[in-house]
């Protein structure tokens, strides 16, 4: 050992150095005759030395971590300084709108809120039916900031919530990756993690929604899941738990913790590597976190009654069958254990058979068997369009392409196989964890393109694992044969000779814990010539334990991998480049491509740069030209929108949950124009909204969502049938098209007057002519269009008073016929008659 030398002095190829951690004298060994680096030797200076660059690494790793949440937080306020402040997207608004409430009229007054602007005339009871961890987030830091004087709108802290959680996300992902393969791989991967577009995509400034605050609480859960399984701790545990209550509170996506936590745990168990630490890490999750979870009114019952959750008791129940296996095992004898392995086993087996059957017995009346559309959907992707067409409406629920796994993880992809690999060198517990959770993330990912979401940090970490480890393999190689350049030739033959017998200066250590080369031949050479004496059997065993036990600790020398001189400067270079493309592409999509928002849609043409604020100009014109009591019908994307912005009651909004009211409105927008029109006034609708896109080229708009509303609508009103809409199985709007599709409501209400705009009724967006240009409404009448025809509003025409109609005309007829006065003045008295 370097610290038992003075410096520079050369070891005697006979002194024998190991000892055991007790001190007793092990068999001889021989250290081979290579002369360590003064810098090595001095115990005293080399301590020194790793103290101040332990100490100046960890300010150094602080303020890296400083700049990396503010680049996390500066990438995404591209939107605010090309736009403005302003909430993006649908569901955003509906969270903005919350949080107005909670802000105004106190957390209880939230809880027990019914909002009758929703899903006429059902209503909605908003505190029991939404995740309040994002609500309550931006409504806690707007009370802090308003008690220190900081006084910002509701808005405006709604608008930054997802840039500041962004920054903790990045800072969650260093710690997990620390955890699982050191502090170089967790400051990439949190740098990797600032900048993933994918994580951009729904963390840019105005983006309120729930996975602003969500994918933040899942790597953080993470985290504290493996610095349990790495210290045991029940401190750690504890806050896992209440991590895990708040990803609950934020995001339904919960169930992919709950169950990728069980089966790790299984894995673990089934690969032998059971400890009191693993069950430490997963014991207190599932009793606490459960308890927790249930306190979630949106959740309630559903912790403990829902197929999601069953893998996490079961799992439970076959823990403590392990851990009382073991602890059989330890105070037992072995014949006796066997005896009662047979009952623990049996006993095991009987408890998880009832425990299933009375699963079995809990969903067997479920006709999903206790699973919820969307688990389904991702258990079977092709569930949704044969059975809930309204999930399959939904785009980013569509399986993903592989242009979008480039777009939105862009060279990670590529890196993710190399991270995979470090992890089994060595395996661990955590390292385990992570190879898991990138399994089952590719996977969900490749099922819906939403859950690319939860593959990012995954991607990252991975990717951070695999660039780590190539920078110190590469550095590691130029470190060791930079001196080469600058030697005498003995010292180069004498270091040569050294590298050759896999004795490295860089595998000396200064701990005791080391254990030199073994010249086996020499030790017995020596114990020949040394007189024998035949030690007390007490003593035998002594040395037998202490052998075996040196024996069994792992070897720290291990032979580096070295590289060419050349090859390392060149693949350190590439390396750099590949993060330059990484960076270029990620400040791209934030800045052009993730943060526009759909509110407000800009173009660029050979004339310059156009803006369409066609649906605020919308939304204002109902807010000042319509009675606060009005209904307005719209189909259900735009329905969180005209609450929020309108303040216009609605019929269907975002949250979806009742699949028969937007069937109604689906059926009314597929049926001609009479038919449409009673179902309308049926549900007190008083104006019908409408998204055109034809004009000006929007390709969102709901000619193109048209077919869904016909599927979902087909699904519970069997006279609405899709094939009555295809022409040859062809969705058509020219000439071509079938008069089911001319003739219906949809198609009325974009097309009317559009013939006007060119003279040919030419759409951009379908690039064709329409099929049917000149026609009139009936019962509809436009009230509204935005200056660029995105948005149409029209009004139901009042219905005809029948009876004015018949008493007008039997006035007439009363003139030539006055027999009929009698029954005039008994109509106007009953006039239902």
């Amino acid at each position: 050992y370097s610290g038992w030398l003075r410096a520079g002095e050369p070891i005697d190829e006979s002194e024998t150095l190991a000892k055991s951690s007790s001190g007793s004298r092990l068999p001889s060994l021989r250290v081979l005759p290579c002369l360590i680096p003064p810098s090595m030797a001095a115990s005293s200076e080399t301590k020194g030395e790793g103290t101040l660059r332990k100490a100046f690494g960890g300010v150094l790793g602080f303020f890296i971590l400083l700049l990396i949440g503010a680049l996390a937080f500066s990438i995404r306020l591209f939107s605010v300084i090309k736009y403005e402040s302003v909430i993006h997207e649908f569901d955003p608004y509906f969270n903005y709108r919350v949080t107005q409430f909670l802000t105004k009229n106190g957390i209880y007054d939230f809880w027990n809120w019914f909002d009758d602007r929703t899903w006429y005339p059902l209503g909605r009871v908003i505190g029991g039916t939404v995740y309040p961890g994002l609500t309550l987030t931006a409504g806690s830091i707007w009370w802090l900031l308003n008690n220190l004087n900081i006084p910002l709108s509701v808005e405006t802290v709604c608008v930054f919530t997802a840039p500041i959680f962004s920054a903790n996300a990045s800072w969650a992902t260093y710690l997990l990756t620390k955890e699982v393969k050191g502090t170089g791989a967790g400051l990439t991967a949190a740098a990797l993690l600032a900048m993933v577009p994918s994580y951009i995509s729904r963390s840019v400034a105005g983006s309120y929604d729930n996975e602003a605050v969500a994918i933040f609480a899942l790597i953080f859960t993470f985290y504290l899941y493996t610095k349990t399984l790495n210290t045991g701790s029940l401190f750690y545990a504890t806050l896992n738990a209440l991590s895990y209550f708040y990803m609950v509170c934020s995001w339904g996506g919960y169930t992919f913790i709950i169950n990728l936590i069980p089966m790790h745990v299984l894995l673990c168990i089934v690969t032998g590597r059971y400890s009191p630490r693993l069950y430490i890490a997963y014991a207190p999750l599932v009793v606490l976190g459960t308890l927790l979870a249930s306190l979630v009114p949106v959740v309630g019952f559903n912790a403990v009654m829902t197929s999601e959750h069953f893998a996490s008791f079961l799992v439970f129940i076959i823990l403590h069958v392990v851990a009382l296996v073991y602890y059989i095992k330890g105070i037992l004898s072995p014949k006796m254990f066997k005896v009662a392995m047979t009952l623990v086993v049996t006993v095991g087996i009987a408890v998880c058979c009832a425990v299933l059957a009375i699963l079995i017995a809990l969903v067997a009346s479920s006709p999903t068997k206790g699973w919820s559309g969307r688990s389904l959907s991702l258990l079977d992707p092709t569930y949704a369009s044969k059975y809930i067409p309204i999930i399959a409406s939904v785009s980013e629920h569509q399986p993903p392409t592989w242009p979008s796994y480039f777009m939105d993880i862009n060279v990670l992809a590529f890196l993710v196989p190399a991270g995979i690999v470090a992890c089994f060198l060595p395996v661990s517990d955590a390292s385990l964890f992570m190879v898991l959770y990138i399994t089952t993330s590719v996977y969900f990912s490749g099922v819906m393109v939403r859950l690319m979401l939860v593959l990012a940090p995954a991607a990252c970490i991975m990717s951070g694992i695999a660039l780590s480890e190539a920078f110190d393999v590469f550095t590691r190689s130029i470190k060791l044969q930079l001196p080469k350049l600058f030697e005498s030739p003995g010292v180069s033959a004498l270091n040569a000779f050294c590298s050759d017998m896999n004795f490295k200066s860089g595998d000396i250590d200064s701990t005791q814990d080391e254990v030199v080369k073994v010249d086996n031949k020499a030790a017995t050479d020596k114990s020949e010539t040394a007189p024998k004496e035949r030690p007390s059997k007490k003593n035998r065993k002594k040395e037998k334990e202490i052998v075996e036990t040196t024996i069994k600790k792992p070897l720290k020398t291990k032979r580096l991998l070295v590289l060419p001189l050349e090859a390392s400067a060149v693949a350190i270079l590439l390396l750099i480049i590949l993060g330059a493309f990484y960076v270029v592409h990620c400040v791209w999509a934030a800045a052009e491509a993730y943060s526009a928002p759909s509110i407000v849609l800009t173009s660029h043409s050979h004339d310059g740069l156009h803006v369409f604020d066609d649906f605020r100009e919308a939304y204002a014109w109902l807010r000042h030209n319509t009675d606060v009591d009005d209904k307005v019908a719209s189909w259900w994307d735009y329905g969180y929108q005209t609450t929020a912005m309108a303040n216009r009651t609605v019929i269907v909004d975002n949250n979806t949950w009742n699949n028969t009211h937007i069937a109604t409105v689906g059926t009314a927008m597929s049926s001609p124009e009479k038919p449409a029109w009673e179902i309308f006034n049926s549900l007190d609708v008083k104006y019908v909204l409408v998204v055109f896109g034809g004009l000006v080229g929007y390709p969102s708009d709901d000619i193109n969502k048209f077919l869904w509303m016909v599927r979902i609508g087909g699904g519970v009103f069997p006279h609405i049938r899709e094939p009555d809409y295809l022409r040859d199985g062809q969705y058509r709007i020219d000439a071509q098209a079938t008069p089911t599709m001319l003739n219906c409501l949809m198609y009325k209400l974009s097309y009317y007057r559009f013939v006007e705009t060119d003279g040919k009724g030419f759409d951009r967006v379908r690039r064709t002519e329409i099929g049917k240009k000149h026609f009139k409404l009936t019962h509809f009448e436009e009230v509204f269009t935005t200056h660029h025809w995105m948005v149409r509003i029209y009004k139901l025409k009042p219905p005809k008073n029948r009876i004015r109609g018949k008493l007008k005309k039997s006035k007439t007829n009363s003139k030539t016929n006055p027999s009929n006065s009698k029954r005039h003045s008994n109509l106007r008295k009953n006039p239902w008659q």
